[in-house]
């Protein structure tokens, strides 16, 4: 492995604790603190009913805040191969990314401007 691959991998590690940190705050925030002014943010407006997807949102940010938490031990404490955490982890983001985008535009609705 070249020396910009092992900095990669190191800044893709790294990159993960900010992201569980945000994600399960986000849960935390609408589940505990009941504070719904992210959920379902569409151009950084919330949607007009965000109580009605809160859950929703909830679940999917505790899911993958825990699979990304998941890999950081997985790492940190069991040696989880490079290939095994790296799937994991990208995967998580990617499919954490698609299912907020499709929350947000079902939390919208087909509001005409």
């Amino acid at each position: 492995m070249t020396y910009i691959s092992i900095a990669l991998n190191w800044i893709l590690f790294l990159a993960l604790f900010p992201i569980a940190f945000f994600w399960l705050r986000r849960c935390w925030r609408i589940v505990l603190r009941r504070d719904f002014s992210e959920v379902g943010l569409k151009r950084g407006v919330p949607a007009p009913s965000p109580e009605r997807y809160a859950p929703y949102d909830a679940v999917l940010h505790l899911i993958a805040g825990g699979l990304i938490l998941a890999a950081i031990c997985g790492v940190l404490f069991f040696q989880m191969p490079f290939d095994t955490w790296n799937a994991l982890a990208g995967s998580t983001i990617v499919c954490k990314l698609f299912a907020s985008f499709a929350l947000s535009r079902q939390a919208h609705g087909w509001i005409k401007k």
